[in-house]
């Protein structure tokens, strides 16, 4: 039996999860030219890094790990991002109760601006939390341990229990 060439093995699997490409570049640019960038150079890496991909592990896992270092990578280098880069919508309108009403609205606005104040690895781990990612997994992806992500992602939930608490006081402690 003949494989298929790895060109060809490629490019299937970055069609079938560019959904991970398309969140990540959202996360962390502002506007569609930056996107594309973005998206580009994630797929370049993730091209000069394929041979040395692990079958060990889910493609996706891998290539979320790719593609969220090559984001802040990106996100570090550009002078233009020093203020906040917005949380992709699509994850909270999961995540947002169903009602309708102003109460719901301001509820979302609360967690969106929540996830937009954390620190680049925070605002990640949430990502992949969001996402339904084991710790495991985001432990390989994020690239520290598992124990590191439950603390984190503890510290987070704390943080929005006592944001949302008191939804009027802001938050500038976050890490």
């Amino acid at each position: 039996m003949q494989t298929k060439p790895a060109t060809t093995a490629f490019l299937e699997l970055i069609q079938q999860n560019k959904r991970i490409i398309f969140k990540i570049c959202h996360a962390y640019c502002k506007d569609r030219r930056e996107h594309e960038d973005l998206a580009q150079e994630i797929v370049y890496e993730t091209w000069r890094s394929f041979g040395s991909y692990d079958k060990g592990y889910r493609f996706s896992t891998w290539l979320y790990r790719i593609a969220l270092n090559v984001a802040i990578s990106y996100y570090r280098k550009e002078e233009k991002y020093k203020h906040i880069i917005p949380f992709p919508e699509e994850h909270l309108v999961e995540f947002a109760e169903e009602k309708e009403g102003q109460a719901a609205s301001e509820r979302f606005s609360l967690l969106r601006d929540f996830i937009q104040s954390l620190n680049e690895i925070d605002r990640s781990i949430m990502m992949l939390y969001l996402d339904e990612y084991a710790y495991r997994e985001i432990a390989v992806i994020i690239g520290i341990s598992e124990t590191n992500v439950a603390t984190r992602i503890g510290r987070i939930k704390e943080k929005m229990r006592t944001r949302f608490s008191n939804p009027s006081k802001p938050d500038h402690g976050t890490e």
